[in-house]
């Protein structure tokens, strides 16, 4: 049985490792360039091969520390600027080491730099940040990933893409408990065109467990909002349907169905810092595809939603500042206790070695007013 009583929450903060992260969007790393990025407190370096393929390298030459993104490259090889010593891009396994005489034996072969599994996806960069080595058993060969990188759903051959990125001030606890919450829109979501303040009312969602994560089922859109007004004229009603999912690490699912046509969007929060994270948004969709400047309208609409989320995490930093004590409240912030709950079932199994426990029983029914 759950607490309804509200329910002191202060976010940690904790960043979790073993999962695909979005580095940077694609048409941003170019070949023969090499560009910084930071991931979870880890500076990373990108790149793309002579072939295009992308690749990610721990910024730090394992020799002295020096950021390889300071260095060259040629296609192939990395080679840090201050010693010249030469990593291959993808495995980050020594090539050579410039300063080293004929007759001394070092085996360079067994040095390596930090390198990252990399797999390209819906006009980003996906990187694997695996649980971290001890500081001094330095850089092997690293493991392949589990799991394939996550990608947009995708439901006909011919559809039409756009992403939408922004940092926000914030932990990334702060971002995600965001994304999820389902009673800011009547105040932070205003605009003609989608809804007004007036229009708030109660709602009731079914959810249920799914692995690592909670779906809000399969169900009919609000009606209170102009967008899935218009999509009543343009499709059948009464096949309709927005399924609503989350899933650890920090990803967003919504998947809107209407017959043969289908919108579907992966949006994530990712950590930078442990004071700042990066709201990254992927759609794909078949509806209204004939509509000129389709993409760019729809990048003006998720470009509004974003900027309103971002100047309120820009004004709630403010009241973070002096660490407040914080309170979730049933049931609109079920989902927010939720992902907590989440976050520490993942991190006992990482600790104890033990299968992940789901902190959710089974489906549940939530009632809230927006």
């Amino acid at each position: 049985m759950f607490d309804e009583s509200p329910q002191r929450q202060t976010p940690d903060a904790l960043m979790l490792r073993g999962f695909w992260y979005r580095a940077l969007p694609g048409r941003q790393v170019r070949r023969a360039k090499l560009e910084k990025a930071m991931l979870l407190e880890t500076p990373l370096v990108l790149g793309r091969d002579a072939q295009g393929r992308p690749f990610a390298l721990q910024d730090a030459c394992p020799h002295r520390g020096m950021p390889l993104s300071c260095g060259r490259f040629d296609g192939a090889q990395v080679e840090c600027s201050y010693h010249g010593w030469r990593f291959d891009a993808h495995s980050g396994q020594c090539q050579l080491i410039p300063s080293l005489t004929a007759d001394q034996k070092l085996k360079v072969d067994r040095i390596y730099a930090g390198s990252y599994a990399c797999a390209e996806h819906d006009d980003f960069i996906w990187v694997f940040i695996p649980e971290p080595v001890a500081a001094s058993a330095g850089f092997t060969r690293r493991p392949e990933p589990p799991l394939a990188a996550p990608r947009v759903p995708t439901f006909s051959e011919n559809y039409k893409l756009a992403y939408l990125t922004s940092d926000l001030p914030c932990s990334v606890d702060h971002g995600i408990i965001g994304l999820m919450d389902p009673a800011h829109g009547p105040f932070v979501h205003q605009a003609w065109w989608w809804r007004s303040r007036d229009s708030i009312h109660e709602k009731r969602k079914s959810f249920e467990p799914i692995p690592q994560g909670f779906r809000m089922s399969a169900h009919t859109p609000s009606s209170n909002s102009a967008p899935y007004k218009l999509l009543k004229l343009y499709a059948n009603a009464d096949s309709i349907t927005t399924t609503i999912d989350f899933t650890l690490p920090n990803m967003r699912w919504e998947t809107i169905r209407a017959g043969k046509y289908w919108f579907s969007s992966l949006t994530t929060v990712t950590p930078i810092t442990r004071s700042h994270c990066r709201i990254d948004v992927v759609a794909a969709w078949n509806i209204f595809r004939w509509v000129p400047f389709g993409a760019e309208l729809l990048k003006f609409v998720f470009a509004k939603f974003v900027e309103q989320d971002r100047k309120t995490m820009e004004e709630q930093s403010e009241g973070l500042k002096n660490n407040p004590h914080l309170m979730l409240i049933d049931d609109a912030d079920r989902p927010a206790k939720w992902y907590f709950q989440l976050k520490q079932a993942y991190l006992e199994s990482c600790l104890t070695g033990a299968a992940f426990q789901h902190p959710i029983p089974g489906p549940v029914t939530l009632r809230w007013r927006s």
